[in-house]
């Protein structure tokens, strides 16, 4: 993979992932969490991006995180170049600036990853990058598309335009999280994907961006990074400064709003995990259709169960002649509903807060 400059990794950590409740909490969200593999789902996110064609990551995250993310980190031996320690959470496109900056504003090619989402083929990743990555030091905006397996809801969707470039293409449309009838217009055309929400592009691209659609946003962040204060690899951005900041994703201050946005459309296994009835979906099942994993004393033990995920990580959980639910077990917390039902583990939560 010829390159001028190596690639840095810009892992975002700030997400609570509370859709994986009871295990993934604001004190311990699902990044932080073994789910897929012995390694936990920042470790994985780490590792998939590193060798020679990559730099040492920068790794944005909450602040109340920093010794969990440096002890999940040093474990993989990975050692970010900057950890930045959000005072407040203002979403994607003000974290990803704090990162342009730090990376130095240049011409650096940054690879930006959500730190708990799943890539089953890192080789065919590492493939898309390769075909990103000529446009990306022409200037332009990259995403990737993940290759549409369902009429997916609950993604936004990506419309793909004219062939700019072997495997790249001109972005026609980002579509909103669609109704199930667009969902499936959308998968039988077959010239559309998921937004992963993975991206590539220089620095000085993305902040330029950002100076013409959303300049409220690069002035705090930029504000935030004049008064840093650092502590080693430990970087703590101007709280003041940076609350300042409109709270926005990089899709809508950024990427339906730039001109050079291009997408890599890529089969590689992607999941953002964001439920249990994904992490059913793409785990090994037993010949019942189970999924039962147990951790730190917990135990599951499932007699004519069928098609359910189960995991424990202290209480024992015993199940007879049921099928098709989600039950988890974390500390006093119990969790069961139907499979199929897991997106709404948001309105129970929101309903326990109340």
């Amino acid at each position: 993979m010829p390159q001028s400059k190596p690639i840095v990794p810009v892992i975002l950590s700030g997400g609570s992932g509370t859709r994986l409740w009871p295990m993934s909490t604001s004190e311990m969200p699902k990044q932080m969490l073994s789910l897929t593999a012995d390694e936990t789902m920042l470790q994985l996110t780490a590792q998939r991006a590193r060798g020679e064609r990559f730099a040492s990551p920068i790794v944005v995250a909450n602040a109340r995180h920093a010794g969990m993310v440096e002890a999940q980190l040093d474990a993989v031996g990975t050692t970010p170049q900057a950890l930045i320690l959000e005072p407040v959470g203002r979403n994607t496109a003000p974290a990803i600036a704090l990162a342009a900056i730090a990376a130095g504003s240049g011409d650096v090619p940054l690879l930006v990853m959500p730190s708990d989402h799943v890539i089953a083929d890192v080789a065919a990743f590492h493939s898309a990058i390769a075909v990103a990555l000529p446009l990306v030091e022409a200037g332009w905006l990259i995403t990737f598309g993940i290759d549409p397996l369902s009429p997916e809801t609950g993604y936004g969707w990506i419309r793909l335009g004219e062939e700019i470039s072997e495997g790249v293409h001109r972005v026609a449309k980002f579509v909103e999280k669609p109704p199930l009838g667009v969902a499936e217009a959308m998968l039988a055309a077959g010239n559309h994907a998921w937004n992963g929400g993975i991206f590539l592009f220089r620095a000085d691209a993305y902040l330029a961006a950002l100076a013409i659609h959303n300049p409220a946003i690069l002035a705090a962040s930029q504000r935030a990074m004049d008064g840093v204060r650092g502590e080693g690899t430990r970087l703590y951005p101007d709280a003041d400064a940076f609350a300042a900041a409109p709270s926005d994703s990089i899709d809508y201050a950024v990427m339906e709003k730039a001109d050079r946005v291009a997408v890599v459309p890529v089969s590689m296994g992607w999941s953002d995990l964001g439920s249990w009835d994904a992490l059913h979906e793409i785990s090994d099942r037993d010949q019942d259709g189970n999924v039962h994993a147990s951790r730190e004393g917990g135990e599951v033990i499932a007699i004519d169960t069928a098609n359910c995920l189960v995991r424990s990580d202290g209480a024992r959980i015993a199940m007879v002649g049921v099928q098709d639910l989600i039950v988890v077990a974390s500390g006093k917390d119990i969790l069961i509903l139907p499979r199929g039902r897991s997106q709404e583990v948001k309105a129970l939560i929101e309903a326990m807060k109340r």
